[in-house]
């Protein structure tokens, strides 16, 4: 039994460990635009079943209960928590913010990889390209949206409409309009860093949408999505998982003197 604790504890001190990386990697992205908070799930291990229940005793008599010892405890996952986080305003016009459900679908200029992201810091390209993140390297937004180069205000609508101006003499002319994509399962995304998912056998193939159509969120220009991430509640789980990750620390040397023990016994 001794070795039966040590094992048992080490498996908590593991599942401690994945779940202290991850409120650590939450912490360290509370200033993330879109930034999407984790969670890790945990689950028992298999039992050693001594007596079942139901079983009969030495006077033949059912047990109301049984005899099972477990062995310890794992990481199941790691689920995203895919909820809103609050609106911080912008005095960049290129700044949009998805008002409720949805994702900018972009493709990758280099390897034409379709991705999904709800950062909408956006900016234009050498090209007058929209792109989601830098000028140089950012993703193109799908379907493909060209701001003329001597534009000099540009205005993106709730609806996903982009419009620009030339000068105050010409109207708003449309140069695009954007669409977001929704998931049946968006936790099932795949993260690849950089704000960006991909789309996986478990979140199922995307659903395109206008913005405010059929349960999908609209666009907020001059705004950008912070992280859903809250600090205290980190913080909290922080201080639980250590306290977890001491005892089970103590488990294991208990089981260790316990082992000392049993070696040390003279015949």
């Amino acid at each position: 039994m001794p070795f039966q604790t040590i094992y048992s504890s080490g498996t908590g001190m593991l599942g401690m460990e994945k779940k202290l990386n991850t409120i650590s990697n939450n912490l360290a992205n509370m200033e993330t635009t879109a930034y999407k908070k984790q969670r890790c799930n945990f689950e028992d291990l298999f039992y050693d079943n001594l007596k079942y229940p139901g079983s009969q005793d030495e006077n033949d008599e059912f047990t109301a209960t049984g005899i099972a010892i477990g062995v310890g405890t794992r990481v199941t996952s790691v689920q995203s928590d895919m909820s809103m986080g609050p609106i911080k305003e912008s005095d960049r016009s290129l700044d949009v913010a998805i008002g409720g459900e949805g994702f900018f679908e972009v493709m990758d200029p280099l390897t034409g990889q379709m991705m999904y992201t709800r950062a909408g810091n956006m900016s234009i390209n050498s090209n007058g390209t929209l792109v989601i993140g830098s000028g140089h390297t950012g993703r193109i937004i799908q379907p493909e949206i060209t701001i003329p180069q001597d534009s000099i205000h540009v205005d993106i609508r709730d609806d996903g409409g982009v419009w620009y101006k030339i000068s105050d003499q010409i109207p708003l002319q449309l140069a695009g309009t954007m669409s977001l994509s929704t998931f049946i399962n968006p936790e099932g995304l795949l993260r690849v860093g950089e704000n960006m998912y991909q789309e996986t056998d478990a979140s199922g193939p995307p659903i395109q949408n206008d913005p405010g159509l059929n349960g999908v969120g609209k666009l907020m220009q001059y705004s950008v999505e912070a992280s859903n991430v809250s600090p205290v509640v980190e913080l909290i789980d922080m201080i639980t998982s250590q306290r977890a990750y001491e005892l089970n620390s103590k488990s294991t040397q208990t089981g260790d003197q316990l082992l000392q023990t049993v070696i040390s016994i003279k015949r």
